[in-house]
């Protein structure tokens, strides 16, 4: 089952483009042992279009093109705060289905088209804040790299265990 990261917009250089490439290794490291493709990270251009829905809607196509038969996830601040354990079980669910892929989504700055948030199998909140992206970059592939670790039984995801 292939990852990818698929995000309106680029990251410019500097550590916030550092640190989604650190997780991009491990997760493709790790990925290998579970039966698992790397993490592909795409960035799409941002719409031209002069109206907000225009520019979401040219976004959502866009998106959905690459993301093809993948199982999407959406990253979205009106989603569901599920465990990183929760997560975790979504994946190896979905692995073990043989789904082809699982996309990760991050929307533009006028953010997600609903057509996007109809096709996901699961919308995701890191909380009703609003992040920059490329912060939401770096979080999403962290949880990605922390699902493989929970998959794999690694030590990287210590939360919720009791060592007294």
């Amino acid at each position: 089952m292939r990852l990818s990261l698929l995000a309106v917009g680029r990251v410019k250089s500097g550590p916030e483009r550092e640190l989604v490439e650190r997780y991009r290794q491990r997760i493709d490291g790790i990925g290998r042992t579970l039966g698992l493709g790397g993490l592909d990270i795409v960035e799409l251009p941002e719409s031209r279009a002069r109206r907000d829905g225009d520019r979401r809607a040219e976004e959502a196509a866009a998106l959905l093109e690459k993301a093809g038969s993948s199982v999407l996830i959406v990253f979205d601040e009106r989603g569901r705060t599920p465990s990183s354990e929760a997560f975790a079980e979504r994946i190896r669910r979905w692995r073990d289905e043989g789904r082809s892929g699982v996309a990760c989504v991050i929307g533009g700055p006028d953010g997600l088209d609903p057509k996007i948030r109809q096709r996901a199998e699961l919308v995701v909140s890191f909380g009703a804040l609003t992040m920059p992206h490329q912060i939401v970059r770096a979080l999403v592939a962290e949880q990605l790299y922390r699902a493989l670790t929970i998959i794999a039984g690694h030590p990287y995801h210590r939360a919720g265990h009791d060592d007294s």
